[in-house]
């Protein structure tokens, strides 16, 4: 099988970090939202030197500050080093249904976002995590006034976020472009 590439088949929620003790656990470094989330899904499919890999977590806890796993088979600590840097994905499918007003980041991206005025300001290309609000990285179609091809607009639903149509791959803003 190929390399597997974030798509909208499979989504990335994680990779496999450092061999933990000798009887084949390793750590997780999760990208869900919630990191204990990422045990939720199941099976993974697991991305390792070109080849996929549909794999069974047969185990995992918390140790410390941070996750652990261990698959189905994988008993030494060699067999875990050798998963080491592995990069975890999911099915699409095997994502919750989310409410009508609810979107996956995945689900924003590629989408033209217009201000309330009409102005196209340009194309999502991806979504940051701030802390206290997520933030739309929109790549401007030209250089603005300033000499920027890139805006980051905060998104925050209802202030700045007008309305989000999924049919027509828009997403309405209350934003000055700056110029």
């Amino acid at each position: 099988m190929s390399q597997l590439k974030q798509s909208d088949e499979f989504i990335l929620v994680g990779k496999i970090g450092a061999s933990y003790g000798i009887k084949g656990w390793f750590k997780i470094n999760a990208y869900t939202e919630v990191p204990e989330g990422i045990f939720d899904y199941s099976p993974w499919r697991v991305s390792l030197n070109g080849q996929q890999h549909l794999v069974k977590v047969a185990d995992w806890r918390r140790h410390n500050k941070g996750l652990i796993a261990k698959f189905d088979g994988v008993d030494s600590i060699n067999d875990a080093e050798a998963w080491l840097h592995a990069e975890v994905f999911v099915e699409a499918q095997q994502l919750p249904e989310l409410e009508e007003d609810e979107f996956y980041w995945r689900d924003l991206k590629g989408m033209k976002v217009i201000n309330d005025s009409g102005y196209n300001l340009g194309t999502v290309s991806g979504l940051m995590e701030t802390g206290s609000n997520d933030v739309l990285v929109v790549d401007a179609n030209a250089k603005d006034a300033f000499g920027k091809t890139e805006r980051l607009i905060p998104y925050i639903q209802d202030d700045v976020i007008k309305s989000v149509n999924k049919e027509e791959n828009t997403i309405t803003v209350d934003w000055d472009p700056g110029f």
